[in-house]
């Protein structure tokens, strides 16, 4: 076996001479996973290879030599964990030039390990304010929780609205919410957007508008900036990365064995055939990529007929209280007692977290089904990928995201090797350059001034006629105001526009508008037509079903959610498109409520209207407010309910924040939570210890 591993370093060691580094690394992972199985311990000259490859994490320092144990300490880094970590090449390099105070954008595979560089920079460099904007509310609580434990004693960790700063603040959020403190925070030290790439209307139409925005604004108030993706060959010239430096790292922690298995399928039943031999022969963890809801479906249709419940405490605790919690006859309830779990961007934040946490436990979630949220809204990474359609929504998979999906096989320490079976033909290989083309949407939001180095001709031009006709309006003075605080949730210019027509032009149909204050959903039915139609197209259902919903959920704290749903049966909405509508209610119609209210307090002020009472309730999913930002924490509505009820924390205090919550529940502790709450089940009492375990600080 020795003779085997010294043949092995032969050729590492060739590939070296040759210039050919990431080969050479590529040989050696899987030479250290041929060591991780047979249990060898390194010899020198692979301890050697690890160094000269740039591995040093993997260093064993009891086989090393004196100049590898120096490398190993040399390349230690406080990230604000018990002990220092030592970090890669590549991620030294990138700090260095964090700590030059330098603008980077990088390309880095999903393996890099990026977080660590976030981390050493805040426990380096001490800044006062950080800013780092997450493409989801998954990655927010993620990236909250790793902060959390290691900076909370010093920094006030925002993740939420409406947060009174502390000295030291580190923000966390989707770029929407980021954009609420533009006129708070009087200046970031660093500005961090990952996956920036979804800056350009190429990877996300609907959003891009908003991250641009962002950061344009929050970028002219930041003293450095941070941009991360992964895989981008290039970055085509544009105004808002034009003073950074585009750093391309093609430095991989892991090694992806790809199975391509497609050509030999023929059909779905053969596919479906060698899907289920895939996971029969795979002990571990699988990462099922299946693209589109309606995949997820048939992928459900065929686990159910495939599997029989198993015998597993944990997951059978978790089927039962989905069972009870939510629908009995739901279709995740079934697959969790067969191992399997779903990722979807529609779920409830709490729902997701749990199953990522279960997909990562020993005894939890052996596969996991998902659409491209798994790659979007959580860092988490499988022994398996399967790549089951090549598609994301309805267009084909491009190569750059099917990089990104491949990406999630194998894990630092964990697999070596990320094994990756492809079912169907995977897009052309090719290059991504990222264009980001500076979208016409939010061109009412800037100030022809200061933007128009940023602007084409004709953008200028669009940009002057749109400022005439929202100052003629709503008046000259105003629009300068509302301009100035960037106080519109909408990016869409047009929709501001729009609005402001009808409130001007048909200012009688808006009369009552108040009367959404007063908590009668059934006098709401007039009201709620008009607003939703200001926005046509945009709901996911029929006008008459949407209003509907909304009146149904505003009894969401008082009411379970199967009994909610009891009530939806007339209005064919099941618990799938309840959280569909839900996520509707409270971003797209609580924005454009805003939206509105902000516009009509201008031009129909005569009437002295202010829905902002009923905004609340709508943003907060019809709970208490602190109720809906637990979830985002990892804690469901319905456990804080229990809560509530046994008096242990009271979510109608008007005082309750989620920083104070989060205090209150520190001071009662973990097993007095659970002693002193009535009615918590095993699984009940399993989510507070994940929960717990999130507002924990590592070094209190």
């Amino acid at each position: 076996m020795q003779e085997q591993v010294f043949d092995r370093c032969h050729i590492i060691n060739g590939l070296l001479i040759d210039n050919q580094e990431n080969e050479a690394r590529q040989e050696l992972i899987k030479l250290l996973d041929f060591h991780n199985t047979n249990q060898l311990a390194y010899n020198p000259l692979v301890n050697h290879l690890i160094r000269e490859t740039g591995l040093f994490p993997y260093l064993e320092l009891e086989t090393s030599n004196w100049e590898e144990r120096f490398i190993y300490n040399a390349f230690k880094v406080d990230v604000g964990e018990e002990n220092p970590l030592t970090l890669h090449r590549e991620q030294s390099f990138l700090l260095k030039k964090l700590l030059e105070g330098k603008n980077i954008a990088v390309s880095a595979p999903t393996s890099f390990g990026k977080s660590f560089v976030i981390d050493a920079y805040i426990k380096i460099k001490k800044p006062n304010n950080v800013l780092i904007i997450v493409p989801t509310l998954a990655l927010t609580d993620e990236t909250r929780r790793r902060l959390y434990k290691k900076f909370a004693h010093e920094y006030k960790i925002i993740t939420t609205s409406d947060v009174e700063l502390s000295d030291k603040n580190i923000f966390i959020f989707p770029q929407e919410r980021a954009m609420n403190y533009i006129n708070i925070v009087e200046s970031f030290d660093i500005m961090i957007v990952d996956e920036f790439y979804k800056a350009s209307s190429k990877f996300d139409k609907e959003r891009s508008p908003s991250l641009i925005r962002a950061m344009i604004k929050l970028g002219a108030k930041s003293n450095q900036k941070y941009y991360l993706a992964p895989n981008i060959t290039s970055l085509e010239n544009n105004p808002f990365t034009d003073d950074m430096e585009f750093i391309r790292l093609d430095f991989n922690t892991v090694f992806l064995e790809k199975h391509e298995l497609y050509n030999q399928i023929k059909n779905n039943d053969e596919k479906s055939e060698v899907l289920l031999e895939i996971l029969s022969k795979n002990k571990g963890k699988s990462l099922i990529y299946a693209g589109t809801y309606s995949n997820i479906d048939s992928l459900t249709i065929l686990f159910l007929a495939t599997y029989e419940p198993v015998k597993n405490e944990l997951l059978e605790m978790f089927a039962n209280w989905l069972s009870k919690n939510y629908d009995f006859n739901w279709s995740l309830t079934k697959l969790v007692s067969r191992e399997i779990g779903v990722h979807n961007g529609r779920l409830h934040r709490s729902l997701s977290q749990i199953q990522v946490k279960l997909f990562e436990e020993g005894e939890g979630i052996r596969n996991l089904i998902s659409t491209s949220s798994i790659i979007e809204g959580v860092n988490t990474s499988a022994e398996n990928v399967i790549i089951w359609r090549n598609r994301k929504g309805s267009a084909k998979l491009d190569d750059f995201t099917y990089k990104n999906i491949i990406g999630r096989g194998g894990r630092m320490f964990k697999h070596f090797i990320g094994k990756i079976y492809i079912l169907e033909q995977p897009p052309e290989e090719g290059l991504t350059q990222l264009s980001i083309p500076f979208p016409d949407e939010i061109l009412g939001d800037l100030e022809e001034s200061k933007y128009d180095g940023l602007l084409t001709k004709e953008q200028v031009a669009k940009l002057k006629f749109y400022n005439d006709e929202m100052a003629e309006l709503v008046g000259a003075k105003v629009y300068e105001e509302l301009k100035s605080e960037s106080i519109f949730q909408s990016s869409n210019s047009d929709l501001i526009k729009a609005i402001a027509i009808d409130l001007t032009k048909n200012p009688d149909e808006w009369n009552g508008l108040y009367y959404l204050n007063e908590f009668k959903p059934e006098n709401w039915d007039r009201l709620l037509y008009k607003v939703i139609k200001l926005q046509p197209g945009n709901w996911d259902c029929s006008y008459k079903t949407f209003v509907e919903f909304i009146k149904i959920m505003a009894y969401n704290w008082t009411k379970s959610i199967p009994e909610l749903l009891k009530e939806l049966e007339d209005y064919d909405v099941g618990i799938d498109t309840f959280f569909l509508l839900e996520r509707n209610v409270t971003y797209k119609f609580s924005a454009l409520l805003n939206d509105l209210n902000t516009l009509q307090k201008r031009i129909l002020k005569n009437k002295q209207y202010d829905i902002s009472k009923f905004i609340k309730w709508c943003s907060n999913a019809f709970l208490p407010k602190v109720v809906f930002q637990l979830e985002e924490y990892g804690l469901p509505r319905m456990i804080s309910k229990k809560i509530h009820e046994s008096k242990v924390i009271d979510f109608y205090d008007s005082d309750l924040t989620i920083h104070k919550v989060v205090e209150k529940f520190n001071e009662i502790g973990k097993e007095m939570t659970i002693e002193k709450t009535n009615n918590l089940d095993e699984f009940d009492k399993y989510i507070l210890n994940y929960f717990f375990d999130g507002i924990k600080i590592m070094n209190a």
